[in-house]
């Protein structure tokens, strides 16, 4: 059994959370939960709340205990770019990219998942 929790439109680069996921996939979840409070990264915070929410929707939907949980899959998906300009000389503008991330993190029990 599995639990899934997603949250979109992040403000963090894709590329820049995908690092974080890969600190904590195949992790039991009091080990992930170090890592990501042990991180000085944006995404690390942003990723402990999914990885939170994930946890409570496999105890709450799908009653499993969390003692053994672990990650099964974390990764960061490009969401929409906001498009922004800033203003140059002479008149000249320069395009900003502001890029967003849709996280999703999927928690199962270790007996089962593997």
């Amino acid at each position: 059994m599995e639990a899934k929790a997603t949250s979109k439109i992040v403000r963090v680069s894709s590329q820049k959370a995908g690092l974080v996921c890969e600190l904590i996939r195949n992790k039991s979840i009091e080990e992930s939960f170090a890592i990501l409070e042990n991180s000085t990264l944006k995404s690390a915070t942003l990723l402990r709340k999914v990885l939170n929410s994930a946890v409570a929707n496999a105890t709450e939907n799908h009653g499993m205990t969390s003692d053994g949980l672990y990650v099964k899959a974390a990764f960061a998906n490009e969401g929409p770019t906001m498009k922004r300009f800033r203003a140059r000389a002479k008149g000249r503008a320069d395009q900003k990219l502001r890029r967003t991330a849709h996280l999703t993190v999927i928690v199962t029990d270790e007996k089962r998942g593997k």
